[in-house]
This record gives C-alpha cells, sequence and structure tokens, in this order.
C-alpha cells in the first residue's frame, strides 16, 4: 500500500471519536503531509499507532504526537522550539505548519541530532535547524518562541524556556515526576492541565544513552538515599547496646 494511503488511514484513526486526538485541520493537514516511514525504519509498522525504541529515546506513537501538537496550537505566525528533538518527526509536521525556518529543535544526545537531522534532510525538510544542547537552557540565540514544546517530563518548567517565551506564547510539556499531567503553561508560569501522560524524564548532562564514561546526577543520588532508606528495617538497623543506653539508678 502506499504511503500516502496509509498516512490518510493514520489520521482517519486519529480523527475519529474513539481517540478524538486530532481535531484541527493544521495539524491533520500536517500529519497528511509528513513522510513518516522515513523517520521509522519499518515502513508499514511506521503508521500503526504505537511508540518505538531509537538510541534510547522513545519515538512517539501517532496518537501521542497529535495530542502534543494539538495542545501547542501553532500556525504560520509562530517561530517553535522543539525541546527532546529525538528522531525529527514532530518538528517535521510542525515545519509543516510554521515553515522549515521558523522551527529550530534541541536534543542533549548527540547521535539523535545527526538522527534527526538526516531524517529531515531525507523527508524535504532539510531547513529544520537541529541543534545539540542541553534542553533546560533552551536555545536563546533564536528566541523569543512562539511556542515550545518539551518532549520530557519536568517537575516544574525549565526557568530558560519560560524566558525564552514570546509575551503570549505557550510551552506545552508533561508536568510531574511519578504522576503527570500534560500541561500548557505560560510566560509567567501558569499551567492548564489537559490530562494524564506518561513520558521519560528531562535528561541532564552526563544521562544520555552514547555518554562514554556516565557520572550520577544529584537526582540519582537523592533517588538511591531514598531507596536505601526505605529499605533499611529491622537487623539492618544499627544496633543499639541498650546496656550502655540505659538510664542509670
Amino acid at each position: 500500500m502506499e504511503p500516502a494511503v496509509l498516512r490518510d488511514d493514520m489520521v482517519d484513526s486519529l480523527e475519529h471519536e474513539s481517540k478524538g486526538c486530532v481535531q484541527s485541520t493544521a495539524v491533520s493537514v500536517a500529519m497528511r503531509a509528513v513522510p513518516r516511514h522515513e523517520f521509522v525504519e519499518d515502513e508499514r509498522g511506521a503508521y500503526a499507532d504505537r511508540a518505538f525504541e531509537r538510541f534510547g529515546t522513545r519515538v512517539l506513537a501517532p496518537s501521542t504526537a497529535g495530542r502534543l501538537l494539538e495542545a501547542l496550537d501553532a500556525d504560520e505566525a509562530h517561530s517553535v522550539l522543539v525541546v527532546g528533538a529525538g528522531v525529527g518527526y514532530t518538528a517535521a509536521v510542525l515545519a509543516e505548519i510554521a515553515g522549515e525556518s521558523s522551527v529550530q529543535a534541541i536534543d542533549i544526545t548527540r547521535r539523535l541530532v545527526y538522527e534527526a537531522r538526516g531524517n529531515l534532510a531525507r523527508a524535504g525538510y532539510e531547513g529544520v535547524l537541529v541543534d545539540c544542547r542541553d534542553g533546560a537552557n533552551g536555545f536563546p540565540e533564536y528566541a523569543p518562541y512562539d511556542r515550545i514544546l518539551l518532549e520530557a517530563a519536568a517537575v516544574r518548567p525549565p526557568r530558560a524556556l519560560l524566558d525564552q517565551l514570546a509575551p503570549d506564547g505557550r510551552l506545552v510539556m508533561p508536568l510531574g515526576a511519578h504522576e503527570q499531567t500534560l500541561a500548557v503553561v505560560d510566560r509567567d508560569g501558569q499551567a492548564e492541565r489537559l490530562g494524564s501522560c506518561a513520558f521519560s524524564p528531562m535528561l541532564v548532562e552526563g544521562e544520555q544513552a552514547d555518554t562514554v564514561e556516565r557520572n550520577r546526577t544529584r537526582r540519582e543520588d537523592r533517588e538511591h538515599a531514598e531507596r536505601a532508606a526505605q529499605r533499611r528495617k529491622g537487623w539492618e538497623l544499627d544496633w543499639i547496646d541498650w546496656d550502655d543506653n540505659a538510664p542509670r539508678r
């Protein structure tokens, strides 16, 4: 079956009432135009509504991508930053909506940056700029942005991303740790919650899958200490010498 037919079937399914994750004409037209098989190795499976793994990152299922794009509400007048470029698919859809020169994408994993660049060029979106950056720092050289899409979870919106928003801009991100909600955040940090979601946490330097020598982060140290504290029970606790500590008469 032709890829164009598979794309139409995919988007038709995403527009169906049982899912309803694609609702706007802009997102529908863009997702029908982007050759998703250029971003996922399995050409036929590329249009199934499921996630893939690639170089230690999760390639979002089409329904998840559609949900994020609808919440972002980008149009042709907007400048857009994608934090967590991954394989480049959502950046390509946004390039269809806003134009290639209006979309920048960053990723902390260098191997994924190369992957996204190659995929975007092969799919016809070589005008999208993809750079290797720590997502929490954003991409200040091209700020301000009308729209920022963060494709990883964080407990609170990164301050640098809020600072890089235009006055009426919006940041779309998974907000929370164990229990996450998809949120639309304004420049002042006020969040509108759109329902539950489940994303991998935002990575910091040293956590990339392709890091040669990986140092444990402060977050991991804290979680390790918390698990250790919960594990200490009964005989694992330090022995108390009751004879020495008993009150004397």
